[in-house]
């Protein structure tokens, strides 16, 4: 039968492999180079597919299926999915419709605080709100909105059976959609100062209800809520 080893020889002879296998792997191998760099390349490309997945707005969400860039504007924004349940021409209509409302009301709201017709009380945008419903003027509201409805709908159904593009009213009296381009730019425009009114008038609203300020009286004498 064999003597067992020494245990030190053992241990001068783990420690010597351990000390050739750290040194090869810095020593480039021919054999193994094409199939690394291979691996790290489809890594790479796996990585960037996987980017591309997610949502440009929100980076740590999914980008939506159903949006893919085909509508200008287009940044993968549907944290609550709406675009697996809805149209998106219609949901682009909506967006459109509510933002240019929205648009106005900012410049409303805005001019209303330096000029008041004389025939009008001073007060606060949403204090008028309140006074002119209770004076009447929430009927004429529903009117002229409901009025501007009907060729919103009539708009929409030939939006679906593909005869416009949603939103499209081929309005343009200033004529400054010259050319393919240029339009192309006033679209994208216009989507982004929509969803900056949407969120601009809500914050008016809530801005005077909590501080009792008008937006220009708040940038001119701010008060925290603290």
């Amino acid at each position: 039968p064999r003597a067992p080893a020494d245990p030190p020889a053992m241990f001068r002879i783990a420690l010597l492999a351990a000390c050739v296998a750290s040194a090869s792997a810095f020593v480039p191998a021919s054999g193994f180079a094409p199939m690394a760099m291979k691996s790290r390349t489809s890594a790479v490309s796996s990585m960037r597919m996987q980017e591309g997945d997610f949502s440009a707005a929100v980076p740590f969400l999914k980008r939506p299926s159903n949006l893919d860039g085909t509508y200008i504007g287009d940044v993968g924004f549907d944290p609550l999915g709406f675009s697996d349940v809805f149209d998106l021409r219609v949901l682009r209509e909506a967006e459109l419709k509510h933002g240019r409302f929205a648009m106005l009301a900012v410049l409303g709201f805005i001019i209303q605080e330096l000029y008041t017709f004389p025939f009008f009380p001073k007060m606060a945008p949403v204090d008028a709100h309140d006074y002119f419903v209770k004076q009447g003027g929430g009927s004429q509201i529903i009117f002229w909105i409901s009025f501007v409805e009907l060729f919103g709908v009539v708009a929409l159904f030939e939006t679906l059976q593909g005869k416009r593009e949603p939103g499209d009213f081929a309005f343009d009296p200033l004529g400054l959609a010259k050319d393919e381009a240029t339009l192309e730019r006033y679209r994208l425009a216009e989507i982004k100062h929509s969803r900056l009114a949407m969120i601009a008038i809500g914050g008016f609203i809530h801005q005077y209800w909590v501080t009792k300020q008008t937006v220009l009286e708040q940038l001119g004498n701010f008060k925290s809520l603290a």
